[in-house]
């Protein structure tokens, strides 16, 4: 899930602590002296999904309910504040990285490691997240459930009108001075009001009819689906040298500038949307033809098949001058510290961290999981709908991915560096704005 909507809902949540709904931790069971073990996510995908492990977890471990319960995101954390301050969360809940660090610093999480030894658990099993979920005491504190990426997503018939193919697609390079082939294939792929495409003379960037690429001009501080994927590909981290706790985000360093430069000129050479131009999603001005192709993340690719009267490819992001990369964020179970019923919770959180029950929920194709067998049994089953995600297993296997670094403050990180990108991509704020996102994180993260 994107950081960014995770953590600007988590902004109101500290003063909702009314409004629970009767699904908090130890609720009413299903048969006298059964135990019930209530688990919270956003996703109404991924609810659906792992409901589809319950019967076989509740069949294996009898006396243990499960009830799930799904909220929309703007709820979800709002939510759990309260729960945390009521001693009424649920027993588990889906968590996202950039909340790590809130949760784990406030004692409102339990670290898992006693009971990752006491039962053996073996977290080699996953191929991706383990690591992103331990918090500066070193500890564990999340499960992995699923991890995301990001790639291209492009319209097959506005890119066949502009005479080009798939292929071209799938092999777009990029650099941060000319833009490479990819610079190439956007202004290709716009065309004004009057027909004239973006490398034609006489094109009219004022009056666009379909722009060659949708926004890249993110606010959110990790631009998982919008400029990551491109600065990653000259070395870039967001945490810099530091994998995990960064004390400073590197917004200042020359070649970020000029790629943010780079980006904010494709809007005003009429390739790519105004920022906020478009209030309707990615997919939605795909299908309706205002873009040509947008970066969109591992949860768009089941969406994308379904766009009506739009037949949708996937293809890598921009290989660049260090080849492909591109930031992955992974989403965990996280066990509420309050819980009255550890063993039973701990039981549904590693079944659920099993390749049986991630087998059962991935086949729906709503996330990606995080185990290689049952990665390879979502990916297999999507192919059989005509969902291609070769592109993000090939990212996983060629090392394409890094994780997001957990970080102390997040929520303070996001209310302070997500206007300063807005101001940037509106034209309010010029370069000197990244020195001065640098210098405010440094400020955060050190506190």
């Amino acid at each position: 899930m994107k950081q960014r909507k995770i953590i600007t809902v988590l902004a109101v949540a500290a003063i909702a602590v009314s409004g629970l709904t009767s699904c908090a931790s130890g609720g009413d069971s299903a048969e006298a002296g059964d135990v019930t073990v209530n688990w919270w996510t956003w996703s109404d995908t991924q609810a659906a999904s792992y409901r589809k492990c319950i019967p076989a977890f509740e069949a294996a471990n009898p006396g243990i309910k499960v009830e799930i319960s799904q909220y929309a995101v703007d709820d979800y954390f709002t939510k759990l504040t309260a729960g945390f301050v009521a001693g009424t969360a649920p027993d588990a809940f889906q968590n996202s990285v950039p909340l790590l660090g809130e949760y784990a610093g406030q004692g409102q999480i339990m670290a898992l490691d006693e009971l990752i030894e006491e039962s053996d658990y073996d977290l080699s099993i996953f191929d991706i997240g383990v690591d992103s979920w331990k918090f500066t005491d070193g500890k564990q504190y999340g499960i992995p459930l699923d991890w995301a990426g990001a790639a291209i997503y492009f319209n097959e018939d506005l890119v066949t009108d502009a005479g080009l193919t798939a292929e071209d697609i799938k092999t777009m390079t990029w650099n941060p001075d000319d833009g490479g082939t990819f610079d190439d294939v956007i202004s290709r792929l716009t065309i004004d009001e009057n027909g004239i495409r973006g490398d034609e003379s006489g094109f009219d960037p004022e009056n666009v009819k379909t722009y060659g690429i949708g926004t890249l001009a993110s606010s959110d501080f990790n631009g998982q689906t919008s400029w990551n994927s491109f600065v990653s590909t000259f070395g870039w981290r967001l945490g810099g040298d530091e994998a995990e706790w960064p004390t400073s985000l590197p917004f200042d360093d020359p070649e970020f500038v000029k790629s943010m430069n780079y980006f904010r000129d494709l809007a005003a050479r009429g390739l790519m949307p105004g920022f906020g131009e478009f209030s309707v999603s990615g997919l939605e001005q795909l299908g309706s033809g205002s873009v040509a192709m947008i970066e969109g993340g591992t949860w768009d690719a089941t969406p994308a098949s379904k766009i009506r009267d739009t037949k949708v490819g996937i293809a890598p992001t921009v290989e660049g001058p260090e080849g492909r990369m591109m930031i992955s964020n992974s989403n965990a179970n996280n066990i509420y510290a309050g819980t009255k019923h550890i063993d039973e919770t701990w039981s549904w959180v590693t079944y659920m961290g099993t390749e049986e029950c991630q087998t059962i929920a991935g086949e729906d194709g709503t996330f990606l999981p995080s185990i290689a067998g049952a990665l390879q049994a979502a990916v297999d089953a999507q192919a059989e709908q005509g969902v291609d995600m070769s592109t993000f297993i090939e990212a996983l296997e060629n090392g394409q991915l890094y994780p997001a670094p957990p970080t102390t403050n997040g929520q303070e990180l996001t209310d302070s560096i997500q206007p300063m990108f807005e101001a940037y991509f509106t034209g309010e704020r010029d370069d000197d704005v990244f020195a001065d996102m640098t210098a405010k994180t440094e400020e955060i993260l050190v506190e």
